[in-house]
């Protein structure tokens, strides 16, 4: 049974603000290149669900869950990661 955190419920979280309230993180590339521990982290979990299942998407508070990724120090790095790696065009956010 998977425990969700009380920061990922709350309407004011920093996922929902910064990222919107329904977003999904699509896999485009499966590059590594110049990213750090996290942003590789990030892309290795999206390529295992890619394998998995055959969707590279998920939403960012499954992510976080996922990644065990607790806090909202940690959340806010995270956020910070999704953007940079959408900057590079390895990932896209896309609001639903």
């Amino acid at each position: 049974m998977v425990r969700v955190n009380s920061f990922f419920k709350e309407e004011s979280s920093p996922c929902r603000r910064k990222l919107g309230a329904k977003a999904l993180v699509v896999l485009t590339r499966k590059t590594t290149w110049r990213c750090g521990k996290l942003e590789r982290s990030i892309v290795q979990h999206l390529l295992k669900l890619d394998a998995s299942f055959g969707e590279s998407r998920v939403s960012p508070e499954k992510l976080m869950l996922d990644l065990n990724i607790t806090g909202s120090e940690k959340a806010y790095e995270c956020i910070d990661a999704l953007r940079r790696l959408e900057k590079r065009n390895v990932l896209r956010i896309v609001e639903l």
